[in-house]
């Protein structure tokens, strides 16, 4: 995964993967998600992403199965 801050426009793009986007959803006003063929997601672009998701603060958790 990557997480991409373009800081100039303040948007997020984060890609889960390197699959051709075959379509592109608007959820809510500020994320748009990207999905291929199949409808796995792609990629998801969050606007206004310093307000919206507290970036460009990212923290990444690993939870082990057994911790859970």
């Amino acid at each position: 995964m990557n997480v991409k801050y373009f800081k100039d426009t303040d948007t997020a793009l984060l890609e889960f993967s390197n699959a051709e986007v075959e379509e592109t959803r608007e959820i809510s006003e500020n994320v748009y998600v990207d999905l291929d063929k199949a409808g796995n997601l792609v990629s998801m672009t969050i606007e206004h992403a310093a307000t919206v998701a507290s970036l460009p603060q990212v923290r990444i958790e690993e939870i082990d199965a057994s911790a859970a």
